[in-house]
């Protein structure tokens, strides 16, 4: 594997005086570290496998049984796009094909050995999508996101000008929103346990935990596919460089990162505490899930029989903002479920590596950036509505504190 991320998950240099200010990280040994010559970095099997992987799903998304559903209203023609949904099998079948497929076991650790050669393999691969959508944005009658007709080239690049774009009824958007990216995930984490069995001949506990807290997740989320087509990356955001990178590249290799360096470090917890690192997550992902659930279901039938008692306020522009159940604890609750969650993965993999905390840091940027976004897009949205919405909502992550 390549010796710049061997460093970034090495194992902890014993002093500070030996340079060692984070566990797990020596930034004496920087100096010394070459610079990779770029033929070791680019891989033609390695793009050919991450191609064969985004076309395969689109198969099965386009052959495996489906159910049509429609999304949210477009901003001026209040056309209703359909979308194929079918995630969920989908998920399944990847699985059983990669567990029992030729290269089942001894293949798998491929994706560890040559981990950074398949990550820029995906980034290229989410490069390159991404000038086809911009190039393709300015074709007649494509439907623009607000956020991507700055007029910067650059900033619309990475924003992404079409709001939908598709090849016939396939929704790239929608797609590579759920099915490359985290089911590519799960498949990596699969490859991660692999190695830990080729390397200390059984899986550790951490490991399994990990597999199945993050595979679980993953499963969530296609289970529940049809909840993000009311989301705002599905409704507001062009889909360009930021998402494809995010979606292709970003989210499965960095969210692997707990269970890479499982691989080949054990945790060096013992079972109680890893098995109350692992209530954090589900505790975490109770209140993601729950607190999605509720506003979904509300936004589909307001008077079902789970959401009947929850209180409303009324705005100008005939919507209901929630102001009660989950949603009256906290404007961005599920975010806090969300972080507390991937804070679990993180304490699963120990205190040997800095590198393993990578993903909530990252994840904390990413939720707080995103909360002031949705709040700066909401305060335009309703005016004055929701000035009053967060008077009767005050607190944005944790009731009573943030």
């Amino acid at each position: 594997s390549s010796s710049l991320l061997s460093l970034s998950l090495s194992s902890p240099s014993p002093a500070v005086k030996d340079g060692t200010c984070l566990p797990g990280i020596d930034i004496t040994k920087l100096t010394s570290i070459s610079v990779p010559p770029l033929s070791s970095l680019l891989s033609p099997f390695a793009f050919a496998l991450v191609t064969a992987w985004f076309f395969f799903l689109y198969l099965l998304e386009l052959c495996l049984p489906k159910v049509i559903a429609y999304g949210t209203p477009l901003v001026g023609t209040g056309e209703r796009l359909p979308y194929r949904i079918n995630g969920h099998l989908s998920f399944w079948v990847s699985l059983l094909v990669v567990e029992h497929a030729p290269w089942q076991g001894t293949g798998l650790v491929y994706l560890y050995d040559h981990f950074v050669e398949v990550a820029v393999a995906a980034s290229v691969f989410s490069a390159l999508l991404s000038i086809g959508l911009f190039v393709a944005s300015f074709r007649k009658g494509a439907v623009l996101a607000e956020g991507g007709v700055s007029g910067c080239w650059a900033y619309d690049f990475w924003m992404g000008r079409e709001l939908n774009p598709r090849i016939g009824g396939w929704d790239l958007k929608v797609f590579c929103e759920l099915r490359p990216g985290l089911i590519g995930w799960m498949v990596l984490n699969l490859a991660m346990a692999a190695k830990e069995r080729q390397v200390l001949g059984h899986s550790s506990l951490a490991m399994v935990l990990i597999n199945v807290s993050q595979g679980y997740y993953v499963w969530d989320a296609l289970y529940h596919e049809q909840a993000i087509l009311s989301t705002m990356d599905v409704t507001t955001d062009g889909f360009g460089y930021m998402l494809a990178f995010g979606d292709l590249a970003w989210v499965p290799f960095t969210y692997c990162i707990p269970a890479r360096y499982l691989a080949e470090h054990p945790s060096g917890l013992s079972n109680t505490l890893t098995l109350l690192f692992a209530l954090v997550g589900v505790f975490g992902f109770f209140v993601f899930r729950s607190a999605n659930s509720q506003k979904d279901t509300f936004r589909r039938d307001p008077n079902g029989i789970c959401v009947k008692h929850l209180k409303f306020m009324n705005t100008k522009r005939g919507t209901r903002l929630l102001v009660s159940g989950w949603w009256g604890m906290a404007r961005k609750i599920n975010y806090t479920g969300d972080w507390l969650l991937g804070l679990s993965w993180s304490l699963l993999a120990g205190f040997g590596s800095i590198v393993c905390y990578f993903y909530p840091i990252y994840f904390a940027v990413l939720l707080v950036h995103r909360a002031w976004r949705d709040d700066h897009a909401c305060s335009k949205k309703y005016g004055n509505d929701w000035i009053e919405y967060k008077k009767k909502v005050p607190y944005m992550f944790v009731p009573g504190l943030v």
